[in-house]
């Protein structure tokens, strides 16, 4: 990513409406995974600047890894923990550990090798093990965010499915999600689309409209599981070795 995504990350993961709803919509997909389990294994893949390790060490023991050095460092400031230097998908770290649940939360579309990765995870999952992953949803949507995050792409139900399955994984459950925001979303790029408009999506809005758009966003962690949301700005799958 570019150099100010990740300044602006690191300033903005706390407060920014979009990535405190994320958090919650995770910690309410990851709480009935682990549930059964006695302080869990956990990995967080491309763990960027670290504003999710707080929230997953509420679960269980918790290791990460980061491809870029200035987040990684910066995630190390922030959580105290060994975070080691890893890329996806040939160069993951913590050799010879095995994982109750692997994190991979919008990671997969900045990775041109996205079947291959998700293979390489794989096998790093204990007996029993599952990888949540969190990606951007719908080509359609596609924008300069995009471009300014590096993504290779964005994904639908079908294609992450058929991702996964490449990659010798079943789809356990799959839901979209940040969807009551979807039409104000489409809405906001079509104008940006349509008078040039270069402002990044992750800069914080007025501290009112924040807190607005932090609670329309979080108020979907009632019906992740229980409501089968036809659309959304994002979609998570929970995946096991098939």
């Amino acid at each position: 990513m570019d150099r100010g995504v990740f300044t602006r990350m690191d300033a903005l993961e706390d407060h920014h409406w979009w990535f405190r709803g994320r958090r919650t919509i995770i910690r309410a997909l990851i709480e009935p995974l682990v549930k059964s389990k006695d302080n869990p294994s956990i990995l967080e893949a491309g763990c960027g600047t670290g504003g999710n390790l707080r929230m997953l060490r509420d679960f269980g023991r918790v290791d990460a890894f980061e491809f870029d050095e200035i987040a990684r460092h910066a995630a190390i400031a922030k959580s105290e923990m060994d975070i080691q230097y890893g890329s996806l998908p040939n160069e993951v770290p913590f050799d010879g550990f095995r994982y109750n649940l692997i994190g991979l939360f919008d990671v997969l579309e900045h990775v041109e090798q996205d079947v291959a990765s998700l293979a390489a995870l794989a096998e790093r999952l204990d007996e029993g093990g599952l990888i949540l992953v969190t990606v951007p949803a719908f080509q359609f949507m596609w924008s300069k965010h995009d471009e300014r995050h590096h993504h290779f792409r964005r994904y639908s139900r079908k294609s992450l499915k058929q991702v996964a399955q490449n990659a010798g994984l079943r789809t356990v459950e799959i839901h979209y999600f940040n969807s009551f925001l979807f039409p104000a979303a489409i809405a906001s790029r079509g104008m940006k689309k349509l008078i040039g408009s270069d402002i990044p999506d992750d800069q914080i809005p007025a501290s009112w409209v924040n807190t607005i758009l932090r609670i329309i966003f979080e108020a979907e962690r009632a019906m992740i599981r229980r409501v089968p949301l036809p659309f959304g700005l994002s979609l998570a799958a929970v995946l096991e070795r098939a």
